[in-house]
């Protein structure tokens, strides 16, 4: 066991994923030394594609990695809805010159591994910052000096303060919030990479596409430059267990969209092997915080897909952070207490709406469905803006981020 007791005025982060990463580039650029603690033996990410709203860019521009995240990501043109049983586009909302002029970023897709580059790079470079590897965060205690934090490795960290990164099954929500195991949603996601080559040529489309049908839904769009398609379909199971990237059943994914049309479905006959991820979140809570130890991203307010919000909200929470503890530099717990407040209402409208959206926008059908269409369909690219004004208009320090906002 070695016990790290010289470095007491440092911050410490549980989790390098993210919103870890992301978390220690604010803090340090606040004026603190980091230690993340990684579980894994690399830092790196898992999965594929990921979506980022202007929300998300501005928020790196903050951390000084925006144009990096740029670089490595695919600006899209569109969004783009289209109904599953008929084959029709129901609507698009554009993304292209309006969109960034009224938002003052792009709406972009990226390989998941690619955008925590960007931020890992940023850390790498900054002195004071210091990547640990195989320091998986089990307990932690708190006086009123600073943290003890506990890893497996038999380590012991001594901080000023704590943050838990470490996700939707992290045991320091579990101290602090003590809500047992995640809420199993009642959907599973089935996620595949294609080669550019495989994908249909006429489906090769510079869009964030979703093919909406009872409950299921197919998403696609380029990565890497168009070198790759994401591949990503959802469909409703009563499958109770939690499970995170096992093999998935080629065979389960082709019966649960037998009613996609014949266009669309072409894309989910070609890959050879699926990876399934049974989504989970949580309820929202009015508290995240013990002392000096607070929580950030998916370990604070786990989200469903729907929003595509996840990691943009854990970067948006690395900023907020980060601005909090600049203005209480000699009162952490104040800080986070502030951050806490000034996060929590926002958060809880994305965990809640995003459940909303799964259900009444991606998966009805019959008189729901026809509904959504009409609705959709009506709506101009000015009036989506508008709708979604207090999501991408929002984020630390914009007035927009309150979440009552309903334009």
């Amino acid at each position: 066991m070695t016990v790290h007791t010289d470095n007491s005025e440092q911050v410490l982060i549980s989790g390098g994923g993210i919103g870890g990463l992301a978390a220690a580039l604010g803090i340090a650029k606040a004026g603190y030394r980091v230690t993340v603690l990684e579980q894994a033996d690399s830092f790196g990410e898992i999965g594929a594609g990921i979506q980022m709203g202007p929300n998300a860019f501005r928020a790196l521009d903050r951390l000084g990695v925006g144009q990096r995240a740029r670089d490595n990501a695919v600006l899209i043109d569109a969004l783009v809805l289209m109904d599953g049983l008929s084959g029709q586009e129901v609507t698009r909302i554009p993304v292209k010159d309006a969109f960034r002029q009224r938002f003052g970023a792009p709406y972009a897709v990226a390989h998941r591994a690619d955008m925590h580059l960007s931020l890992l790079e940023g850390c790498q470079q900054n002195p004071d910052v210091t990547l640990l590897n195989r320091q998986r965060v089990t307990d932690y205690k708190q006086d009123e000096y600073g943290v003890t934090v506990y890893t497996t490795s038999g380590d012991e960290f001594r901080g000023a303060a704590l943050i838990g990164c470490d996700g939707l099954k992290s045991p320091i929500r579990e101290k602090i919030v003590g809500d047992g195991a995640p809420r199993v949603s009642g959907h599973i996601t089935y996620r595949a990479v294609l080669p550019i080559e495989q994908m249909p040529e006429d489906l090769r489309w510079n869009a964030a596409t979703l093919w909406a049908g009872p409950k299921y839904h197919l998403v696609h769009y380029p990565l890497r430059g168009w070198e790759l398609f994401n591949i990503v379909a959802t469909f409703h199971s009563d499958r109770t267990t939690e499970g995170a990237g096992e093999e998935g059943s080629r065979e389960e994914i082709l019966e649960r969209f037998s009613s996609l049309v014949p266009k669309a479905r072409r894309i989910l006959e070609t890959p050879e092997s699926w990876k399934l991820w049974v989504l989970c979140d949580r309820e929202p809570v009015d508290n995240w915080t013990d002392g000096r130890v607070t929580l950030l991203g998916d370990a604070a307010h786990p989200t469903l897909q729907y929003f595509a919000q996840g990691a943009c909200m854990a970067i948006e929470d690395a900023v907020c952070l980060a601005d909090k503890l600049a203005e209480h530099p000699e009162a952490l717990q104040a800080a986070f207490v502030d951050y806490q407040n000034d996060r929590m209402a926002r958060t809880a409208r994305i965990q809640l709406q995003s459940r909303l959206i799964g259900d009444y926008i991606y998966h009805p059908d019959g008189a729901r469905r026809q509904l959504r269409n009409a609705v959709m369909a009506a709506k101009r690219p000015e009036d989506y803006y508008s709708d979604l004004q207090w999501l991408y208009g929002g984020g630390p320090g914009n007035s927009a981020s309150e979440p009552w906002r309903l334009t």
